[in-house]
């Protein structure tokens, strides 16, 4: 019984992957842009009188327009979190949902000050806002994916590698399956 719950799993998971893929991002554009914009506009509010145009610009001073491209929100680094998540085996369904909260919530967090610190480097014309931009673009944004799963598995003391751990049970069924037909 438990190995057909292995098979099971596996095969839900991957199913799971290849469902929320087909859409391509538009899942995770669609909840994250809203759950960036908001609180990127409230806390930039704080500081400086806001409005916020077209649900994804925010002008500051009536004078300063930010945009929030899909770039910004990072959908992409939402989705490497979730394919992580969800390509790790012996994770209980229930674990599973608590680990991608928080890492979502880590992550969305780490995004949201990002972006915050940009906009202010950009509103006061710093001379370091262009290389600080692709820095964060280029560097600190996949760092921040890489030290919110590292953070993760260590949080909820993961032993699984993603996808690997996969592949040695595959491979490990083919074996008992080989010695059972001989």
């Amino acid at each position: 019984m438990a190995e057909k719950n292995g098979i099971f799993d596996l095969v839900l998971r991957y199913l799971i992957l290849i469902a929320v893929a087909i859409p391509t991002l538009w899942l995770f554009y669609t909840i994250f842009t809203p759950l960036t914009v908001y609180p990127v506009y409230w806390i930039l509010g704080i500081f400086y009188d806001t409005i916020l145009a077209s649900g994804h610009i925010i002008i500051l001073n009536n004078t300063f327009p930010i945009e929030l491209i899909p770039a910004c929100i990072a959908g992409s680094a939402y989705y490497l979190l979730f394919i992580l998540n969800v390509s790790t085996r012996e994770i209980s369904f229930g674990k599973r949902i608590k680990m991608l909260l928080w890492a979502f919530g880590s992550f969305l967090v780490l995004n949201i000050l990002r972006i915050i610190i940009l906009s202010v480097m950009a509103f006061s014309e710093s001379t370091l806002f262009p290389i600080t931009h692709v820095i964060f673009w280029y560097a600190i944004s996949t760092i921040f994916v890489v030290a919110v799963w590292f953070a993760e598995v260590k949080a909820f003391n993961i032993k699984e590698i993603p996808f690997y751990s996969d592949i040695i049970f595959l491979y490990k069924k083919t074996k008992t399956r080989k010695r059972r037909n001989r």
